[in-house]
């Protein structure tokens, strides 16, 4: 019979002792994630934040990407008319990223999202939003206020 690969052991008799730390980790992470009630909440959650950007700013918002088939704790909007990075910036409270790079002062699409369609003028003022298990619909709540508080936004 062969030996496992790995770092030899008792003389090259065996591969060495298996971190039971990490398999008792990996095992607990994997529970985690057979666990779908959490997500549906976290979907709600998302539905709740992209609905309340689409009633305030309609159609300079975008949603980037499938309206269905999509994580469910990720949303990816486009602003048109507006840099993802200077929105951000006045939300110092809200973890968020966005879409485009910024190198010496030019904006640049994501390539990510020049690959999935997305016109230029959506993808500058891409916010990609993400959720997790402990967001709270508080959280989100204040997010949307937040963001309805920016003066630069009601153009």
């Amino acid at each position: 019979m062969g030996r496992p690969a790995g770092k030899g052991h008792e003389s090259g008799r065996r591969a060495g002792t298996e971190s039971a730390l990490l398999a008792t980790g990996l095992g607990q992470a994997c529970a985690l994630a057979q666990d779908l009630t959490a997500m549906a909440r976290v979907r709600v959650l998302r539905d709740r934040l992209w609905q309340a950007l689409h009633e305030t700013y309609g159609s300079r918002v975008v949603l980037n990407g499938h309206p269905h088939h999509r994580l469910p704790n990720t949303v990816n909007v486009g602003f048109i008319g507006h840099v993802g990075a200077d929105i951000l910036a006045g939300l110092p409270g809200v973890a968020a990223s966005t879409g485009s790079a910024c190198h010496s002062g030019l904006v640049a699409l994501s390539p990510v999202l020049a690959a999935m369609g997305v016109p230029k003028e959506v993808g500058i003022g891409a916010i990609r939003f993400s959720l997790g298990r402990p967001t709270t619909a508080a959280e989100v709540d204040a997010t949307i206020a937040s963001i309805a508080e920016l003066p630069d936004l009601s153009t």
